[in-house]
């Protein structure tokens, strides 16, 4: 089980390439993320990303990658002050800006929309702004390869473009998040510091894989070669988490994406996420994301047709 794709899976992620932005001196852009997690990489020039409500704003070199959380708007722009600067909105769902064959200042980047709540653990222990520096990545690394292949596809039109360009985004948005999960693991009490541990790792790769399944504390530790005793104590100490609340939010995501994609019914939903009938689920659904499946699945077939939303021939897997 590959924890981290499953992630993407069940959470609905959809993807949007935001193209170059060749950046006007004088000028800004306003990038409105309120469902997304997104990436700047500095292509040319100094880039300033303003954070909203940040105190100053972050600087990339060419080659710096910047990944905001959910939620995290802010401002791209070549000036390192934005008193006076006209601000153009293009928003992470917009269609992809063309390259332009003028400007010193360039940016490509990528936004992955997470339309529903509550999103797994994982997106909410995301910091609003994570920062890799070209300085700080192997030359010839898979990081720095990617960005090169990246900005070239980018920069002309090629048979295949869309598809080449989409795969490139994806795997380095994979690698952001490695980098995040290497770092935020030093934290206990966080899904990546679980990621660390191998044999928590197991029984939470075990509980994505197998979500259906009846599972018990003890069948669970026997699966993964510990006593019920220092499962619950290690899975606690790093998920900040109990291996049957966590199995609970897998099972919650999966819903979701069931109920949103799929024209299954609400017994079939229930089923297939490993409840024995729909009015335990829907108990269950409704104290986790604060209305019914019902509820739910109406209001999100309404918000398809809204434009900022990424439709699902964007989602992450599908080309």
């Amino acid at each position: 089980m590959d924890i981290l794709s499953d992630l993407f899976r069940e959470a609905g992620l959809r993807r949007r390439l935001l193209n170059h932005h060749h950046l006007t001196s004088g000028r800004a852009l306003r990038f409105a993320c309120d469902r997304s997690v997104g990436f700047h990489v500095a292509v040319a020039g100094t880039t300033y990303i303003h954070p909203s409500g940040a105190p100053s704003p972050i600087a990339l070199q060419p080659g710096d990658i910047a990944l905001s959380g959910r939620g995290c708007d802010h401002l791209l722009s070549p000036s390192e002050s934005l008193r006076g600067l006209p601000v153009d909105d293009i928003g992470f769902a917009t269609a992809r800006t063309p390259a332009t064959a003028h400007g010193d200042v360039s940016t490509i980047g990528g936004a992955y929309q997470l339309w529903n709540t509550p999103v797994h653990p994982f997106f909410t222990e995301l910091p609003d702004w994570f920062v890799l520096r070209a300085a700080d990545s192997p030359r010839f690394g898979a990081v720095s390869l990617t960005i090169s292949m990246l900005t070239e596809e980018a920069a002309r039109e090629s048979l295949g473009r869309d598809t080449v360009l989409h795969g490139l985004l994806d795997v380095l948005f994979t690698h952001l998040l490695r980098a995040v999960i290497e770092v935020t693991g030093a934290t206990c009490g966080s899904w990546s510091q679980a990621m660390r541990e191998p044999r928590i790792r197991d029984a939470v790769a075990l509980l994505h894989d197998e979500h259906a399944q009846q599972w018990t504390l003890q069948s669970l530790a026997s699966a993964v070669g510990m006593s019920r005793s220092a499962l619950a104590e290690n899975f606690r100490r790093t998920m900040g988490d109990t291996p049957l609340s966590y199995l609970r939010t897998v099972r919650i995501q999966r819903a979701m994406r069931l109920l949103t994609e799929s024209s299954l019914t609400l017994e079939q939903v229930a089923l297939a996420v490993g409840y024995g009938d729909a009015f335990g689920f829907s108990k269950a659904f409704k104290k986790a994301v604060g209305e019914s499946p019902g509820e739910f699945r109406r209001r999100d077939a309404a918000e398809h047709a809204l434009p900022w939303r990424l439709p699902p021939t964007d989602a992450v897997g599908a080309g």
